[in-house]
């Protein structure tokens, strides 16, 4: 049984620590935080939102653009193709990037409550925590890239 956990372990590790997957992940998370980043600042400054109501909103909208971009590129070999395993698959990324989502948002509100520091700076900040968060369940949860 050890054995077998520990092999488990070894094969998420080996997929995880992927270079090529790893910088394409980063790469397309750089164009999500992009769209997080850019829709934060207009519902803040023009909509008049408070930072969390936002970050809800501009996170939807950065994990679309993320899933999408990361189902015919990153991950572009990993499932079916059919429109019922891409409805699954985004809905799975909703629910296994909500982890990262939750550790994002509780850093912005930290920062931005707990120290006042500028929502956009927290919210960078945050994004960088979550990353780490979103690489290792998407990989392994949504993509289940140890089973190549």
């Amino acid at each position: 049984m050890t054995e077998s956990v520990l092999e488990a372990v070894q094969m998420r590790t080996r997929a995880l620590l992927s270079p090529g997957r790893f910088t394409q992940f980063a790469g397309v998370g750089l164009a999500g935080a992009t769209v997080d980043i850019v829709a934060l600042a207009v519902l803040v400054e023009l909509a008049g939102l408070g930072p969390v109501i936002a970050k809800a909103i501009s996170w939807e909208l950065s994990i679309v653009v993320i899933f999408v971009i990361n189902e015919r590129w990153t991950f572009s070999g990993f499932g079916s193709t059919g429109p019922r395993a891409v409805g699954r698959r985004f809905l799975r990324s909703n629910g296994v990037r909500f982890a990262g989502f939750l550790v994002t948002l509780s850093v912005l509100t930290a920062l931005v409550y707990g120290f006042g520091v500028w929502y956009l700076a927290a919210n960078v900040v945050g994004l960088a925590v979550g990353f780490v968060v979103n690489y290792t369940f998407e990989s392994l949860l949504t993509w289940k890239v140890h089973r190549e």
